[in-house]
């Protein structure tokens, strides 16, 4: 294997490990011949998911009328007439006699919730067509215990949905012009805050106290700007504070910014220039315009910590990684990437792991860093995995992604998985790069790592046409995993199969599995489903 030069200022690569790998050899990291890894999706990758055998008793609920709303205007890169309609949900309910639970979650959390008070105002269970997503549960599996659904009537590029929080007993979902919660017990609407205009940005973090920042465009005609910026408190619904995030310079462009949060900070990432300004008041802490040396242009925040990505003003446009104080923007160590690789993924900010790689030569490589950015590691494993999180295109930053999870020093990360093939996930010890266990989805089959508790890691199998999917737990050293909820099958599992770059959550023993992007062509659309016991 061919070994790259060491970057400059870089202490001499420890023996066995962390040296970058020369040209693609079979094996770990690399896309198969032909596949052009920095080709990036419109929109973020849809995490790797599946199913697991069927389980089964019965349940009923029903479907609300859709609530109607006015007709907007919005525009999104395309000029387009939007009809936003009102958000339906189903609410199911099981028998008394529910099959014992396969297994307890690792933590002691127990489903929790205050089920809403319906106000009279359309959104409560009552009236509506009859429906009955568990009536083909089997012995074993658990419920859907609600289902939200909306219709939206509008040509192009459809609309975005990128947000989905979980604050105690609400789930908050963004959706075009609107934030709204819902009850995680029973899907009733809490609230609803609207915005001016379209929701163009979201933070996937969230504070101590249960706030996030959204990004909003600054109107509604074609050449509008994703530039206004709110603080909302999603346990109440309510607006903390709004402002327009200023430009650093004639060639500061709002189309896609990105937003990270860590601490009292929130950094806004946007083509080539990045602002930082305080969750709690909206101060300004700072910024790096477009400038000569090497620029960071790009912020991700992680487990305490906050990363920059730097591009420098030499003739390669060097790239550099470097820790960062989020109060003042003060660099605390710089990582420079060898000539002409730059980053391609950010699979943990602490500890640093990052995915590398040289567009022209098609050379990558996953190195993790240390606390002071000298290079440690390089992750050696057999299997391809996926290159590229969310969309990076020429407006966009990069975030750290959705499907990779750190527990202290094992990276899991899911092998890429085509059409109709199967996956794993794959343990790799952050200290020698070395992979130590995999755990195979099974048969045509994917699994998403989705977070780590108590030291075992939560996975998501996703459904098959007849069978519902599985929330697993896998031990921290491996081994078989326990089924934590088996999702129904039946009418229900095609719909839960069929949710298009969804977004996966489990908490406090229920799962959440939302669409981020809607085609708005005047059709019933699935929003948002949540499976309990």
């Amino acid at each position: 294997m061919t070994e790259l030069p060491q970057p400059p200022s870089q202490p001499p690569t420890p023996s066995g490990y962390g040296h970058l790998p020369g040209p693609p050899q079979q094996g770990h990291g690399f896309p198969p011949p032909g596949h052009n890894p920095y080709a990036q999706p419109a929109y973020p990758p849809q995490p790797p998911t599946v199913s697991q055998q069927p389980v089964g008793a019965g349940g009923s609920g029903s479907v609300m009328a859709p609530k109607k709303r006015p007709a907007l205007l919005i525009a999104a890169s395309v000029a387009a007439v939007l009809v936003l309609g009102g958000v339906g949900y189903v609410a199911f309910s099981g028998e008394d006699k529910d099959p014992k639970p396969v297994a307890q979650e690792p933590t002691d959390a127990k489903p929790s919730g205050s089920p809403s008070v319906d106000k009279g105002d359309g959104n409560g269970a009552g009236g509506g067509q009859q429906a009955d997503l568990n009536s083909g549960r089997k012995q074993g599996e658990d419920k859907v215990l609600w289902l939200k659904t909306t219709k939206i009537d509008g040509p192009g590029m459809g609309v975005d949905a990128a947000g989905q929080w979980v604050i105690g007993d609400t789930v908050v979902k963004s959706l075009w012009k609107n934030l709204t919660g819902y009850s995680v017990t029973d899907g009733k609407e809490k609230w609803t805050l609207p915005f001016p205009a379209q929701i163009c940005s979201v933070a996937s973090q969230t504070t101590a106290e249960g706030r996030t920042v959204v990004m909003y465009r600054d109107g509604e005609g074609e050449n509008t700007s994703c530039n206004q910026l709110r603080v909302v408190d999603l346990k109440t619904g309510k607006e903390v504070w709004s402002k327009k995030v200023p430009s650093e310079g004639l060639f500061d462009i709002f189309t896609s910014p990105t937003l990270s949060m860590v601490g009292d900070t929130v950094t806004v990432s946007r083509g080539g220039t990045a602002s930082a300004f305080k969750i709690s008041n909206g101060d300004k802490l700072f910024a790096n315009p477009l400038g000569d040396g090497c620029n960071p242009d790009s912020y991700e925040a992680g487990n305490g910590k906050m990363i920059a990505l730097a591009t420098c003003s030499d003739e390669d446009s060097t790239a550099e990684v470097h820790g960062i104080d989020p109060v003042t923007g003060a660099k605390g160590w710089a990582y420079r990437l060898p000539a002409k690789f730059k980053v391609t993924s950010i699979y943990s900010v602490n500890p640093t792991v990052i995915d590398i790689g040289d567009e022209q030569t098609k050379q990558r490589s996953i190195v993790v860093l240390g606390p002071d950015g000298k290079q440690t590691a390089t992750l050696a494993g057999v299997g391809g995995f996926t290159v590229g999180c969310g969309d990076t295109g020429l407006f966009r930053s990069l975030v750290t992604c959705p499907s990779a999870v750190v527990d202290g020093n094992t990276l899991y990360l899911p092998t890429a998985a085509g059409t109709g093939k199967t996956n794993e996930i794959v343990a790799f010890d952050l200290t020698t790069g070395k992979d130590k266990w995999r755990v195979p989805a099974g048969d045509k089959r994917t699994l998403t790592p989705l977070k780590a508790v108590n030291g075992a890691l939560i996975a998501y199998r996703k459904a098959e046409e007849e069978q519902g999917g599985e929330v697993l737990s896998i031990p921290a050293a491996g081994g078989t995993p326990t089924a934590l909820l088996r999702h129904p099958s039946g009418p229900a599992a095609p719909i839960e199969r069929t949710f298009t770059l969804p977004k996966l959550d489990y908490v406090d023993g229920r799962f959440f599995i939302s669409s981020t992007h809607l085609r708005a062509q005047g059709q019933d659309e699935k929003l948002l489903m949540v499976f309990g016991k």
